[in-house]
């Protein structure tokens, strides 16, 4: 054992040369990332701030009342967002929400497509999953250094980081809504002259649809838990005033701040879930 013990695998060296040739010879490839996702970043926050909030509160209001026909989730959303802009979180909040949906977004758009190949290729899903496994478990901060190392201070890193922790959620679950729809279904579309594309447009993804939404909600969740994290390398938002409120033990601050992070899971939980239509609200 003792041999084994001094005989060390340089795994870690490995990768600590690995992160060293691409920062050599593909910073390139790392900067123009940087630019093209830290412009889109700034350019949703900066579109959500140039409204005024209660025009904000007013919108996420109504569109909340509307898709669910609901006017308690419309009450309890304006209270909410009152509540936050009282608490004085309104802007962390906006670039909170601006790393949600700019997460979301990345990971939607690469995970649904990987996750269909996946459906239809048993053996790039049998390559994929160790990835996924590890992608879940790895902890966030040992991605987040050369995250950090790559793209620099600021949203860019935390949005890297947290797309990394939150796709494999809307490639699991398209997979699972692909592989599940029912071989007779499949059967009948062929039979009736459906091409690939059509059967995957016209039969496989609405049958797989509420899945694939169950997995937007959980990237959604898990882009959000991940905000006090992205504020270690600089993204703004409400982790900022949470690791603030760690670092000079300031209980009032940390509790103000965590409550408006749990007021926007729960908002976002409950409007983005699938409408569910009932007579009489």
């Amino acid at each position: 054992m003792e041999w084994i013990a001094e005989n060390k695998i340089p795994v870690g060296k490995w990768m600590a040369n690995f992160v060293d040739f691409l920062t050599d010879y593909f910073f390139w490839f790392f900067d123009y990332i940087t630019i093209v996702l830290e412009g889109f970043t700034t350019a949703v926050a900066e579109s959500l701030l140039w409204f005024p909030d209660w025009i904000i509160i007013a919108a996420v209001t109504a569109f909340a009342t509307w898709l669910h026909r609901s006017w308690k989730l419309g009450l309890f959303t304006a209270l909410s967002l009152l509540f936050i802009v009282n608490l004085g979180y309104w802007e962390e909040t906006i670039y909170t929400v601006t790393l949600v949906i700019c997460a979301t977004f990345v990971s939607m758009l690469f995970g649904v497509p990987l996750g269909v190949v996946a459906a239809h290729k048993p053996k790039f899903w049998l390559f994929l999953r160790p990835v996924l496994d590890m992608m879940q478990t790895i902890p966030t901060f040992v991605y987040l250094i050369p995250a950090l190392i790559f793209f620099g201070l600021g949203m860019v890193p935390g949005l890297i980081a947290t797309v990394i922790f939150a796709i494999p959620a809307p490639i699991r679950l398209t997979y699972l809504g692909i592989s599940s729809v029912p071989t007779p279904l499949v059967e009948a579309a062929e039979s009736f002259g459906a091409t690939k594309k059509q059967l995957l447009f016209k039969v496989e993804i609405p049958h797989a649809f509420p899945t694939i939404m169950a997995g937007l909600t959980q990237c959604i969740m898990l882009s959000l838990s991940m905000v006090v994290i992205a504020s270690m390398v600089g993204a703004d938002g409400l982790g900022i005033p949470v690791l603030r409120a760690l670092n000079t033990v300031n209980i009032a601050k940390g509790f103000e701040a965590g409550l408006a992070i749990v007021i926007v899971a729960i908002l976002m939980d409950r409007i983005c879930k699938r409408p569910a239509h009932k007579g009489g609200e």
